[in-house]
């Protein structure tokens, strides 16, 4: 059936940040709506409430893991799949999903749907873009059957094999999509020690955090079709920076822990311990470590980890590796005299920069002002000795969603309505990006005005 002209005119004034917008607040409207019914609450429960369906929705299609009721005890089979699907739909990205299905039944991609899809997966170029849409999903289901697999012998050692499988493939699609939702209710602490799940989720969450360009930009590497080209200077930043912020976050966490969580613990597992919650900041949100007994000065070190966040077009948030090697570059540029910022032997565009800087800045701002709010919600009308025992909980709980981590000291299931609605805006905020909010919700100029210029004193 033709759509309707009026209808059509509708859809060619959305802008793509209007689109990216519009799809995950659809898609997310459409999960609260199925995990209110009856037949998604567990056995002899009664049916989730409008809020804590809500928060659930929004933490698995923004692929962020928060749960402020337990998943493990709270939802059916049929609501535990159902979240799975959010989450999958969250991680691959709704546009790409829908991009993937458009070359399926018709074999071609608008013009508008691909200058959507170079924002969601990260600036890719027109011409690239048909082969990465198949590489993401080619990579995607390859990846998570292998860690579904390996996680499945795992658990088929402890449970029957039936849910041992489907133990394994929840928590492979939810560790690659950096999710972090998992069906046991201490999350992954029994298995502190357990070399295969300190192995294989951790091997997934990176992954998942590199963006689907670096994949198959060293997938084709690999396979010898670009043998003659460097890697790209997007795929080197993502590249050493996440293996310098994975070292720098084991190497701090175990120093920070040695004398407190890690202290039990014989040397392998304190090794395993502090490899896993170096990766998970990374916006995965396992724990195989309680965080409600992590140290403050841990607590503030992985806020900082938690901030930055994976690549650009990946299944992570953040404000991306790459934002942070280029703010990096910027000091170092400014304190060695250089008007450029030059990182790897490479100017980095001045447009570039400034993307950097305004989505650092707009991040931070957004963070401070949740923190402002969870406490106004959470601590009003407490002594202040007491609120302020709760502030770096709730800033922690405020860069946890706007990271799409999903890591808690345990204070979500306590929080209000107001608190969880609170959480429930960072985490779509942390999804689609700041910069994609202010796009979506402003309107273009007609034309460009230049007033003079005139300096201002800083620092």
């Amino acid at each position: 059936m033709p759509v309707p002209r009026a209808i059509r005119r509708v859809l060619r004034r959305i802008s793509p940040a209007q689109l990216v917008l519009g799809s995950f607040a659809a898609a997310i409207a459409i999960g609260t709506a199925l995990l209110m019914l009856p037949a998604m609450a567990a056995p002899g429960t009664p049916p989730v409430g409008f809020v804590d369906a809500l928060f659930t929705a929004t933490s698995a299609v923004c692929v962020t893991g928060l749960a402020s009721v337990d998943t493990a005890t709270r939802w059916s089979g049929l609501g535990q799949a159902t979240i799975l699907l959010l989450i999958q739909l969250g991680g691959l990205g709704i546009m790409t999903c829908s991009t993937f299905l458009v070359l399926l039944v018709r074999g071609r991609i608008s013009v508008r749907g691909r200058m959507t899809l170079q924002d969601t997966l990260g600036g890719a170029s027109a011409a690239d873009l048909r082969r990465l849409v198949a590489t993401v999903f080619v990579s995607t289901f390859v990846i998570e059957a292998i860690g579904a697999a390996a996680l499945a012998a795992r658990f088929a050692l402890e449970m029957p094999p039936g849910r041992a499988i489907w133990f394994g493939l929840f928590h492979a699609v939810s560790a690659f999509c950096n999710a972090g939702f998992a069906l046991f209710s201490r999350g992954l602490v029994d298995y502190v020690d357990d070399p295969t799940v300190n192995v294989v989720v951790p091997g997934l969450v990176i992954l998942g955090g590199l963006g689907f360009l670096v994949i198959g930009e060293c997938w084709a590497r690999r396979r010898g079709k670009a043998a003659q080209r460097e890697l790209s200077l997007h795929t080197r930043l993502v590249l050493s920076t996440t293996a310098l912020l994975l070292g720098a976050g084991m190497v701090g966490f175990f120093l920070l822990e040695r004398a407190n969580t890690l202290a039990a613990l014989p040397w392998p597992a304190k090794v395993m311990a502090a490899w896993f919650q170096a990766v998970t900041p990374r916006t995965a949100g396992y724990n195989t470590l309680d965080y409600a007994d992590l140290t403050n000065p841990t607590l503030l070190f992985t806020i900082v980890l938690m901030f930055i966040g994976a690549a650009p077009g990946s299944t992570g948030g953040g404000v991306k590796v790459t934002t942070a090697a280029i703010l990096w570059g910027i000091v170092r540029s400014q304190l060695a005299g250089e008007e450029r910022v030059h990182l790897f032997r490479h100017a980095v565009p001045r447009e570039t920069v400034g993307r950097a800087v305004t989505l650092a800045a707009a991040a931070a701002l957004a963070v401070v002002v949740a923190t402002l709010a969870l406490q106004v919600t959470e601590a009003h009308g407490q002594v202040s000795d007491a609120s302020r025992g709760l502030f770096l909980e709730l800033l922690f709980e405020a860069v946890s969603a706007f990271g799409t981590v999903g890591l808690s000291t345990g204070v979500t299931p306590r929080l209000s309505d107001a608190g969880k609605i609170v959480i429930v805006a960072m985490m779509y905020l942390g999804r689609v990006g700041p910069l994609t909010l202010t796009l979506g919700l402003s309107r273009p100029t007609r034309g460009r005005i230049q007033y003079p210029e005139e300096p201002v004193v800083v620092g």
